[in-house]
Formats: C-alpha cells, sequence, structure tokens
C-alpha cells in the first residue's frame, strides 16, 4: 500500500482539492415480508446518525483534519445523512485567519447518505452507503479508504477519487498532484483486496481514478437474516445464491443483466 508523503516544498498555499466519493452496497436475503421489515429496521439502528458520526470523526482523525461543524439527521421511515465540514488547522487557529475560512468551508467537507430498501419481486434486500470525503490542501482522504470499507458489510463498491487545481513549488512550477497515485487499489490493505474482485477504469491524464470492487465468496451465513443455511435444502441454498449474485452483478456493472 503506497503512503502519503509531503515532498514539495511549496509557494503559498496549497489549492489542490481531492475528492473519494463511492458507494457501498451490502446485499441479503430475507424471504418473508417481516423478515424484509426486520431487516430494514436492523440496518436502520445499526446505521443511524450518530453511529454515521462517530465514523467519520474518526475519519477526520485519520487523515489529520480537525472538525469544524456537525450537521446529521434520520429520516422517516429509514435512512440517515450526516454532513461534517472539516480544515486543516484547528478551529481557533482558523478564526485567527479569517482569509482562510471560505477556502476550508468550500472545500472540506465529508458526507454520508444511508439508503435501506428492499426489491419488490424477490427476497433479495440491498443496503446502499454514499459517502464522499472531499479535501484542501496537503491532507488527502485515501489514507482513511481502507477504515470506510471494514466499517460496512461491503459486498459491492464503486470508488472515485479526483485530483483538481494546481499548486506551485517556491519555484513556481506547477503541480497537479502532490502524492503518487496509479489506482485507487494502492490505497486499500491487501488482505482487503483479496476478498474482491476488482477493475480500474481510470483517466490519467486528468487525475481520475475508478475502481469497482465485487466481493468473490457468497458466504450464505452472512447473507441469511433470522434463518440458519443449514436449516435449508441444498437446492434452495443455491437458487438463494443466484438470487444474490444475480443482484450483485447487476450493481457491479451498472447494468440490467437478467
Amino acid at each position: 500500500m503506497i503512503g502519503l508523503k509531503e515532498k514539495i516544498t511549496l509557494y503559498g498555499f496549497n489549492n489542490l482539492t481531492k475528492t473519494l466519493s463511492f458507494n457501498i452496497y451490502d446485499v441479503c436475503y430475507a424471504k418473508s415480508e417481516q423478515e424484509k421489515l426486520d431487516y430494514i429496521a436492523y440496518i436502520d439502528e445499526e446505521y443511524n446518525s450518530d453511529r454515521l458520526t462517530k465514523i467519520l470523526c474518526e475519519v477526520s482523525d485519520m487523515i489529520g483534519a480537525h472538525v469544524l461543524n456537525i450537521s446529521k439527521q434520520d429520516y422517516d421511515p429509514q435512512g440517515a445523512s450526516v454532513t461534517i465540514l472539516i480544515a486543516e488547522e484547528a478551529r481557533a487557529a482558523i478564526q485567527s485567519r479569517k482569509d482562510s475560512v471560505v477556502g476550508h468551508l468550500d472545500k472540506s467537507h465529508m458526507t454520508v447518505h444511508t439508503y435501506p430498501e428492499f426489491h419488490p419481486d424477490n427476497d433479495v434486500s440491498t443496503f446502499r452507503v454514499d459517502i464522499e470525503v472531499s479535501t484542501c490542501g496537503k491532507i488527502s482522504p485515501l489514507s482513511a479508504l481502507d477504515y470506510l470499507i471494514g466499517c460496512f458489510d461491503s459486498d459491492i463498491i464503486n470508488a472515485d477519487y479526483r485530483i483538481r487545481g494546481f499548486t506551485r513549488d517556491v519555484s513556481g512550477k506547477k503541480y497537479y498532484k502532490d502524492h503518487d497515485i496509479n489506482s485507487i487499489q494502492n490505497f486499500i490493505k491487501n488482505e482487503t483486496l483479496a476478498k474482491y474482485d476488482a477493475i480500474d477504469v481510470n483517466v490519467y491524464q486528468s487525475n481520475i481514478f475508478h475502481t469497482k470492487m465485487l466481493i468473490k465468496e457468497i458466504d450464505l451465513a452472512n447473507y441469511l437474516f433470522h434463518t440458519d443455511p443449514a436449516d435449508l435444502p441444498s437446492q434452495e441454498r443455491m437458487d438463494i445464491k443466484n438470487q444474490l449474485y444475480r443482484e450483485m452483478t447487476e450493481i457491479y456493472y451498472g447494468t440490467n443483466l437478467y
């Protein structure tokens, strides 16, 4: 895994903006209407706005940012959102330098939104999480990527990372990125990557990086809600796996295949 290292002596402010945004999907099999409702209720409680806030605050610590403001909301009937404004400097330092506030507030933030739902025509339920971490200056959200993947039961991950703007060194030379990257996968631990099939679609000349990840193994014990796989006939277990695989594959490729 490549680390983020400060190597360039800059002239003035580092105005590079780095944005990491991704969708995480957790897929579950819930056969009865009650099981579906119970699954949605479980997800809604497990990932409420308080829990999501703790996750984002941990991310802030990991990337070396300081929390300026937190806004959170739980929705009826389900779902939650959290938005956190962050900066490289602590609040006291920012308040003493008013010319820095606007630059930080409009470029450095973290957001997370959850969308629990179930399929109307089959027994598969899907929990989607949208996350965005946007930073300015020398801090980068990539160092928290592996942690965020581990915070959720991630079956499918669609991740985007983009660097915008430029900064200068003391001689005036422009830099359009301040750290090495050729794939988002460089910043995910090997033991995490081993669990997924992953492909990249990158536009290197524009500093745009995209990675799609799909879980390799479907262990029914992790996907059945209130049901023990051992209690099911082998054919039913196979049918359930096929339903889960179809749902995951369509989400992964972003198209209706079946």
